[in-house]
């Protein structure tokens, strides 16, 4: 084995940013803190990142010692970046991950509105897909149900969130309550 190869790292991940078409940040998340120190730093990197990929008719790239995997939709770009040493075959499997659970989760309207409108959703699927760097998941269907999402329901609301903290809260009040008779009846006895 070559002895300036670097070790075998869980940490695949440097970073995942999603772009619109004039190049603007919609959602990054920079998982090696060495990578980009400074918001200038990573804003310049997607700048240049977006400049090389946005016209070509490639799935990859190489920039700044970087593999950048990627892939458009309509007005949006989706980037998935490991090291060079990084196997693309990974970078792919996560970007396709991410790329069809929007897809479930923005009901195949994959554009900047609907993104917009589901932030909350996409963060919650980036997370569930990548972890500090380190991937967790890789299949669309699992990151879906991990984020508890079902294509019959909406997409994730205020309204769906206070409803689920108010059925938490009946059951706790539930609970609350039967122990408290069963605590009243043991005194009693």
């Amino acid at each position: 084995m070559d002895s300036a190869s670097p070790d075998p790292s869980l940490y695949t991940v440097k970073a995942v940013f999603i772009l619109d078409n004039d190049g603007n940040r919609l959602l990054s998340k920079y998982y090696d803190p060495e990578l980009y120190s400074t918001m200038k730093d990573k804003k310049n990197f997607e700048r240049n990142v977006f400049n090389k990929t946005h016209k070509a008719d490639n799935e990859i790239a190489f920039l700044e010692g970087m593999t950048i995997v990627y892939k458009s939709s309509v007005d949006l770009f989706f980037y998935v970046v490991g090291s060079t040493q990084e196997n693309e075959l990974m970078l792919m499997s996560v970007l396709n991950c991410l790329f069809e659970s929007l897809s479930q989760i923005l009901r195949k309207n994959v554009e900047r509105r609907c993104l917009l409108d589901n932030m909350e959703g996409v963060f919650l699927v980036v997370d569930e897909i990548i972890d500090g760097g380190v991937i967790l998941e890789s299949d669309p269907q699992q990151v879906l149900q991990k984020v508890n999402y079902r294509a019959d329901e909406n997409p994730l609301s205020e309204q769906s969130v206070a409803q689920h903290i108010t059925e938490k809260l009946a059951l706790t009040t539930n609970v609350l309550q039967s122990a408290k008779e069963q605590i009243k009846w043991s005194i009693l006895k």
